[in-house]
């Protein structure tokens, strides 16, 4: 799930991260009903409301991919700053096995919102200030969940620092007070360890990178990486 920007370049190469890993990877863009402004608008409105198109084009994504020949039926997701947000609660909301929470916004009532979710692999940076204790917090709603999880907060790093691409100028701006943005290697490289060893667990061995795979299936409307 990409995040505010939409999906970018940064985006496609996470998701080819997957597929070299051998698993069948889709990137949904959920930006196509319209212009940019009205689309970012909608999602972030669905996100907070949790219901609504941008939840029935995850949803979409989800069931395309657990019907492919070569998918074992077992799907994750992984979600970037707002798709951070999208991917956290629709651990709870579908029928994933395993879902990837970067940087994410954590919802009110999360003990409510989370009760039932899949396991979560979550990533936070403790000087991005505008989710300060989102990941104590998470940690302990899910921990009272008995959800299996596993929650780090990096310590010298700020928002997005698993994305190489560079921010719009205001979210630069934003950044040198509230978020402390940009891409750090080091605390990048151990997420994704943490990341991909953590799907491998919950979602079962990936196929090998250029075993064969089913003929192509129609995809559910967005633009896949």
């Amino acid at each position: 799930m990409h995040e505010a920007f939409g999906l970018t370049k940064d985006i496609r190469d996470q998701t080819d991260r997957f597929a070299a890993a051998g698993y069948v990877a889709l990137a949904p863009d959920l930006y196509t009903a319209g212009p940019r402004l009205r689309c970012v608008r909608r999602a972030f409105r669905d996100l907070m409301a949790r219901r609504g198109r941008t939840w029935e084009a995850i949803e979409a994504a989800r069931g395309w991919l657990a019907g492919r020949a070569e998918c074992t039926g077992k799907v994750g997701v992984i979600g970037f700053c707002m798709g951070g947000g999208f991917a956290l609660v629709a651990a709870a909301k579908y029928d994933f096995a395993a879902a990837s929470v970067n940087y994410g916004h954590v919802p009110r009532r999360a003990a409510e919102v989370l009760a039932g979710a899949c396991p979560i692999v979550a990533s936070y940076g403790k000087r991005d200030l505008m989710l300060r204790n989102a990941a104590a917090r998470l940690d302990r709603v899910l921990a009272d969940l008995d959800v299996a999880h596993d929650v780090k907060e990096y310590p010298d790093v700020g928002h997005g620092f698993l994305g190489r691409h560079e921010p719009p100028l205001p979210v630069i701006m934003l950044s040198k007070i509230m978020m402390s943005y940009g891409y750090d290697a080091v605390a990048a490289e151990d997420a994704w360890t943490r990341i991909l060893g953590f799907f491998g667990d919950h979602l079962g061995a990936a196929a090998p990178p250029g075993s064969p795979t089913s003929p192509e299936a129609p995809a559910p409307a967005g633009e896949p990486s």
